[in-house]
């Protein structure tokens, strides 16, 4: 088996992985609200695997909801920003002069800004919940894939096809879209994946700091803020197991971007 169809066969599997996450974390929502106080702060078992909280609530169920629910922020967010990487990023290099000085400018601003401060701002002034979380990641991790596009786009405008198109009169818009798009295409579809788990992690982190989601969702940011006041009286599953995967989650994403440039780049599937 060659190495691009072993990248084929594990980014298969962890995006089956993570969509089995999503859907069963939708399905399941209700559930991970019902409570039953003859069944609190049950440890690990085979009726609970993750346990149970003060309210006895199934943790298992609480995480898949809560992992759901970031899975589809991050999405939403990463989708929306990538959006603005490409447009900022190709604009930039097709039409150079001012519009490349005012747009690397914001670049490098955005960058110089941590991130969760950012975001924390923007949540913030938003009002939080889902809105302020989506549009916070959404305008705070654009920049270091639009920098990527930007840089793609200068190379390609030097190729002999580029130049004869806009010798035959195509608009440099046209040409971008018709004749650049397609290359950097690969490159944008990487950098979008990748930008999953900074989604995911940020909102995550937002959240358990009390500016994201309201605490009446199910999140594993609400569900993390919640277990730390338990973690003394040895409560250790109520943070460990969505703790766990959490992280597990952002690998896996990090994992599927990962095997996708592998088989979009024939020179490192051979690597």
């Amino acid at each position: 088996m060659n190495q691009r169809k072993k990248a084929l066969i594990i980014f298969a599997i962890t995006v089956g992985f993570l969509t089995f996450v999503t859907v069963f974390g939708i399905v399941v929502t209700d559930g991970a609200r019902v409570t039953d106080f003859s069944k609190k702060n049950m440890a690990p078992c085979l009726s609970y695997l993750f346990g149970t909280d003060w309210l006895g609530r199934d943790m298992l169920l609480r995480t898949f909801a809560g992992l759901s629910m970031s899975i589809r922020i991050g999405l939403l967010a990463a989708g929306f920003s990538a959006i603005i990487a490409f447009v900022l990023g190709v604009s930039a290099a097709v039409f150079g002069g001012k519009a490349d000085a005012v747009i690397s400018f914001m670049i490098d601003m955005i960058m110089g800004i941590p991130h969760i401060l950012l975001l924390l701002l923007i949540s913030y002034a938003l009002g939080k919940g889902v809105k302020g979380v989506v549009v916070g990641v959404a305008l705070s991790h654009w920049p270091s894939l639009a920098r990527v596009i930007r840089a793609e786009v200068l190379q390609l405008k030097n190729s002999t096809y580029i130049q004869v198109a806009e010798k035959l009169g195509h608009s440099k818009i046209k040409t971008a879209l018709k004749h650049m798009t397609p290359h950097i295409f690969p490159q944008f579809l990487v950098g979008l994946i990748l930008m999953f788990p900074h989604a995911i992690l940020h909102e995550a982190g937002i959240t358990f700091l009390g500016f994201g989601l309201p605490a009446e969702q199910p999140a594993i940011g609400i569900i993390l803020s919640e277990s730390m006041k338990y973690l003394i009286t040895g409560k250790w599953w109520l943070a460990v197991f969505p703790g766990a995967m959490l992280v597990f989650t952002v690998i896996l994403f990090d994992v599927a971007g990962s095997m996708l440039r592998k088989m979009l780049d024939p020179s490192s599937a051979h690597e």
